[in-house]
Parts: structure tokens; sequence; C-alpha cells
């Protein structure tokens, strides 16, 4: 089987979860025998965050005319003017721009490789392949982000693309309600997201001298909301005198970092707060030795590095309005729900800190959950989903 795998947004060191889960395919892809190709879009050169097997090729469409492709400055204040106003005019702004710059490469890219079927990674990608290219591959779109989001948010051409693909993939049964009402007639399929199964088990049981709340993802004012979890952790802070917070994640804008930072300063907590930057090895560098994995965001499509976190044997903490959380977590199982914001967060891990016994309970109950996330599993159910697609064409 030839596989295109098509993510038409930044992969070059990008540790996002949409460019693991790319990279995760496509290794996966490949040592199951198939041939694998990834084209993307991005500014910058490099290597990839996560490594790929040598024998996959790798296109930026962005490079493949006779110079590089960018959004111009024009399009870029353009976007910036329609952000505080109007979410859709912002993703077309720069979405529409790269459609109409890129298709005829995408096209005679598709053209050269020939594949049997085409996974995008997202609908804006679909956009693209499916309306703006002549192309006849069927189109698998995969769908990594709150769906709820996507109807007013994206651009027409992305939003046509849904009914348009062979098939829709969303993440979680609730996302697959929520794409049937927005597109309807789309083919749509639950696959979740390959959750690692480790071969370690989190021992909560034993007294430590220092016990450890971490939080994984990107550092983001709007989206993974990491100084929520500063100022909640402040509030207990002098309670439980044995405990620090780890905050892992790359950068994303320095104001935010700055921000984070004097929050940790200002509530005398520099010994106790880590901005620990990103890491390659999250279950040794994070997970071994933590006790509670806690996750504020505000949307996910699957929170993967939650996910791991439990399947690690760690108890979580998020809220019951995320979407991609409050699905993974089983409230008062697994982890806790709680409300939005500062207090409920701060109620929520006060509940855990001081409850050893509750964290050993939850955190086994959260491993057990996750075994449905096994690799082996979600790997399967894509391999049939790929050969149904193509028998069909």
């Amino acid at each position: 089987m030839k596989i295109l795998l098509a993510n038409f947004t930044k992969m070059v060191n990008d540790s996002g979860g949409m460019s693991k889960v790319m990279c995760a395919f496509a290794n996966e892809m490949v040592s199951r025998g198939h041939e694998v190709t990834i084209v993307y879009s991005d500014d910058k050169d490099g290597d990839f965050y996560y490594p790929v097997d040598s024998e996959i090729k790798c296109y930026d469409l962005r490079k493949l005319g006779a110079k590089r492709i960018n959004l111009p400055l024009w399009k870029i204040i353009e976007r910036e003017l329609w952000r505080p106003f109007d979410k859709k005019k912002t993703e077309e702004a720069r979405h529409l721009y790269f459609h109409n710059k890129l298709a005829p490469y995408c096209e005679d890219l598709i053209n050269k490789i020939r594949p049997d079927v085409i996974v995008s990674s997202n609908i804006n990608t679909s956009g693209m392949i499916i309306c703006k290219t002549k192309t006849s591959i069927p189109v698998i779109t995969m769908s990594h982000g709150d769906v709820s989001d996507y109807f007013t948010t994206y651009p027409d051409d992305s939003i046509k693309s849904m009914t348009l693909s062979k098939v829709v993939q969303v993440l979680l049964p609730s996302y697959k309600k929520m794409m049937a009402k927005g597109a309807p007639g789309s083919n749509i399929v639950v696959i979740g997201n390959a959750v690692p199964q480790y071969d370690f088990y989190v021992d909560l049981s034993k007294n430590k001298s220092t016990y450890t709340i971490v939080t994984v993802g990107r550092l983001t004012k709007n989206i993974k909301r990491q100084h929520l979890l500063i100022q909640a952790f402040a509030k207990v802070a002098d309670k439980f005198l044995d405990w620090n917070l780890e905050i892992w994640g790359a950068k994303d804008r320095a104001t935010y970092y700055k921000q984070l930072q004097a929050m940790i300063k200002v509530n005398h907590l520099d010994n106790r707060i880590f901005l620990k930057g990103a890491t390659k090895d999250v279950p040794n560098d994070v997970l071994k030795h933590a006790d509670i994995f806690a996750f504020p965001s505000s949307a996910e499509g699957f929170g993967l590095a939650l996910a791991e976190g439990m399947s690690a044997g760690l108890p979580a903490v998020g809220y019951k309005s995320c979407n991609g959380v409050n699905e993974l977590i089983k409230d008062g199982k697994t982890g806790i729900l709680c409300d939005d914001g500062v207090e409920p967060l701060t109620q929520a891990l006060d509940k855990l800190m001081g409850d050893k016994e509750l964290r050993v309970q939850m955190g086994k109950a959260a491993k057990a959950d996750m075994a449905q996330f096994a690799p082996e599993k979600i790997w399967d159910q894509w391999e049939e989903l790929m050969e149904k697609v193509i028998k069909e064409k």
C-alpha cells in the first residue's frame, strides 16, 4: 500500500501532538511494509522534532517551486487585524492564500507519487487537496481538534472537504455526533490516538521526601493555560510543603513565558515550581517520578499528553468543560474533573495531594483504562480502514 500523509502545517522542530501522531503513523506503517511519504508546509528548514524512518520520503510543499513560498507581510497584517473580531476570517487570511499558491505543487506531487490513499492530518489540509487539486485519490481526513469549533472557525473549503472525504476520522465518540450534525452526510469513524502502554508502573504508594505534580504541553495562554495551574498550586503550597510543580513544554510566545516566570516569582515559589522546557523522553524525564498529572486546557482534540500520563498510572485532574479531556478522565475513578477556574482546580489538587490512597486507586484505574488505546489496536484499525477505502475505490 502506498500512503501519502499530508500535514500542511509546521513539522520542523515542532513538538506538538499533531506532529507526534503523524510521525508515529508514518513509522508504524513503514514497519508494517507499506510505502509512506510525508508532505508538509513549513516556513523553516530542519529536521522533525520526532524522528522518522529513513525509508520515509518527506517533501516541504513550500519549497517545491523556484523559491520558498511564505506568507507575505500584508497577509500577516490582514490576519492579525481580523484576529480580535472574526476567527473564520483570521483562518481564511492564511489558509486560502496558501491553498491557492501551493495547490499546483500539491497536485504535481500527488501525480508523481501516485499513492493508493491520502491521509490528511486536518480539515484545512483536506480543503486544499480535495477542493483545489484535481486528484481522484481517496482522502481520509483526520480530525485532531475540538470538532465543536470547526464550523465557526474554518474556511468554507475546509468544511466542504469533510463531506467530500471518503472517511472522516474523529478521536472520541462525542465528536462523531458533533461532526454528523455540522457536516451531514459525512462518513465518520471513531479511532482514538495511539497511547503508549508503558512497561513500568508509577509507584504512588511509597513514601517520598518530595511529591510532584506535572503537566506537559506547549506553553500557550488561551489553550494549555499553565498560569491557572500556577495560581492553583500557589493556593495550596503552604499546606503541602513536600509538593512541587513541574511544567513541561516548549515556549510559544515569549510574553507568556515571562508572565509565568513572574507569577512564580511573585508567589515566592522559585524553588518549588519549575519551567522545565521540552523533552523527547517524557516517560523517564517526567512521568516516572510524578504523582499527579494536571491538565488545565480549555480545548483539546484528544489530550495525548494527558493520556500518556494516565497510561503511566498517574491520577489526572482536568476541566469538565474541556472536550478531549472530559472523555479521557473518568471523574471519581481515574481522576477528577472540576469546573473551570482557579478555585475548582485548587480544590481538586487539594483532594488528591492530601489522599495517597485515593491517588493509588485512581492511578491504577487510569492505567487500566488507557489500554483501550494500545498502539497495536489503533494501528490495526487504521490499516483496516485504509485497505477498505482502497478496495472500495
